[in-house]
């Protein structure tokens, strides 16, 4: 059996003309089909035989990527443009109707992967360092983020002074002052994630009271997200057990039909556009407090759970599955504790100095954290041409490797953004295949998996906030094709 390093790549492009003129009513277009072939270092006649292969067969309206897997003959698509699209590619045993399905700059890459690599193999080709976190260099990146996010503070506190937040006039400032300030403390969300997942330090105590005390200001408990971040880690973009992000099935009177009446009232254009807006509303605004307190966006198969009481709010479906089993039903509580102790603090501080000041000085700056948590979740699993999966046909890897890193260093010129954020949305890849990889090693994790495994690392090129706005749009709701579960966006891909 050829390895999966060793590989030709064929490209045939196919041009298709058809003339068009506005007296003769004939129609320009040109159809680029790329049809990449991954096969082993041997002869061309021995990888490929047309004879083998039935004849793919396409109606497309706009240009697509057409990728053929050597050894299961499975043909997939991509697309070239944002153009809309009915399409159908065959082949010998194997089925992929495009039909609806937009392309984000992954270009369908998601689609086609198959023969995924065994944990082992994967864990083989990275180096062991990148397994052992340093405490000493945990706590410089954590002084860091406590010094910017400290600064940041006491700037504020200063322009209460001139500025005061009871005042109309001055909340655009103070709008700014909450994203600067969100954006830095940010960092300090981050180290907290890396204490639950164990990449801290060797020294538990000291994790778990970083961690704990992090969290607990930002008012997430501590020990309730470290187990259900550890289920979102097991079982990511699965349909019935993932946590967090977990699509809607399509159903007639869904929110597909719902997308719908927006396009039906306000027009296309408009329609998708105020779609995006409700949608990024919800998601960034109000979807953080609301998965921790009904689990919005969890697994269907638990019910509803709360990140504050233990036990499910609703039957679930697989009563062996739920949330906080056993032993985790105390930590629940024990995480409670500092949230009491934080809500209590914020509420004298309210009484004390009036809720404009809270607001000012904490309330946004937290708000913004939690839109920036919201945002590396919903890009790091989700686009328009990543599939999910029923338990069924899932596994550990095969979710860990539909995780999607993304140009976060790119957001500004210096790649400050994600030097505040400890690179957690430009190595996210290798940190959901092991999270115990501390984040200022997870650069070489990262590199080890696109050498050896280039056909199976994702990576989509497109800016963030052009990302964000394309699933805003268009990951609604998913519907069953074959082994995957993929976005249905029928008439609105080329709105995507």
């Amino acid at each position: 059996m050829p390895t999966r390093r060793q590989r030709h790549k064929i490209t045939i492009t196919t041009e298709v003309k058809r003339a068009h003129s506005s007296s003769n009513n004939r129609m320009i277009f040109r159809t680029s089909v790329v049809l990449a072939l991954v096969a082993a270092q041997t002869p061309l006649s021995s990888a490929f035989q047309p004879t083998h292969v039935s004849r793919p067969h396409f109606s497309l309206t706009s240009r697509r990527a057409v990728a053929v897997d050597a050894e299961t003959g499975t043909f997939s698509a991509a697309a070239l443009t944002q153009q809309s699209v009915s399409a159908e590619a065959t082949a010998t045993g194997a089925m992929m109707d495009l039909t609806g399905i937009a392309f984000s700059g992954l270009k369908g890459q998601a689609l086609s992967l198959t023969d995924f690599p065994k944990a082992n193999e994967l864990r083989a080709v990275i180096p062991a360092d990148c397994f052992e976190p340093e405490t000493a260099k945990s706590l410089g990146y954590l002084s860091v983020s406590l010094a910017g996010t400290a600064a940041c503070s006491a700037i504020g506190l200063q322009m209460l002074n001139v500025l005061p937040p009871e005042s109309i006039f001055t909340w655009p400032i103070w709008a700014a002052y909450s994203a600067v300030t969100g954006t830095v403390a940010m960092g300090l969300w981050v180290l907290a994630h890396e204490c639950g997942h164990g990449a801290f330090s060797k020294n538990r105590a000291l994790q778990d009271a970083v961690g704990f005390m992090i969290h607990s200001v930002m008012l997430v408990p501590y020990y309730s997200w470290q187990r259900s971040h550890a289920v979102h880690h097991q079982y990511t973009n699965n349909m019935e057990l993932g946590e967090t992000h977990v699509p809607e099935p399509y159903e007639d009177d869904g929110a597909f039909a719902l997308r719908e009446k927006f396009l039906d009232v306000l027009g296309r254009e408009q329609g998708i556009k105020a779609w995006g807006a409700w949608q990024s509303f919800l998601h960034l605004g109000v979807g953080w407090p609301a998965y921790l307190l009904i689990g919005a966006t969890g697994g269907l198969d638990r019910g509803m759970t709360n990140h504050y009481y233990p036990n499910p709010l609703t039957e679930p479906k697989q009563p062996k599955k739920e949330l906080f089993p056993g032993n985790w039903k105390e930590k629940v509580y024990q995480s409670d504790i500092g949230i009491a102790a934080v809500i209590g603090a914020v509420v004298a501080w309210t009484v004390c100095c009036g809720p404009a000041q809270v607001m000012a000085l904490y309330g946004g700056p937290l708000l913004v954290v939690n839109a920036w948590l919201v945002t590396y979740t919903w890009l790091q699993h989700t686009d328009v041409d990543v599939p999910h999966f029923s338990s069924d046909n899932h596994n550990f890897v095969k979710g860990a490797l539909h995780t999607i890193d993304r140009p976060y260093d790119k957001m500004d010129p210096w790649g400050v953004i994600d030097f505040l954020h400890h690179k957690i949305g430009t190595t996210h890849v290798a940190h959901h295949f092991d999270s115990t990889i501390p984040h200022y090693k997870a650069d070489a994790a990262t590199k080890a998996i696109k050498d050896n495994f280039p056909e199976h690392y994702l990576y989509d090129p497109t800016p963030i906030p052009e990302a964000l706005w394309r699933v805003a749009k268009g990951c609604n709701v998913v519907e069953q094709r074959g082994d995957k579960w993929v976005w249905k966006n029928n008439g609105v891909e080329d709105l995507l």
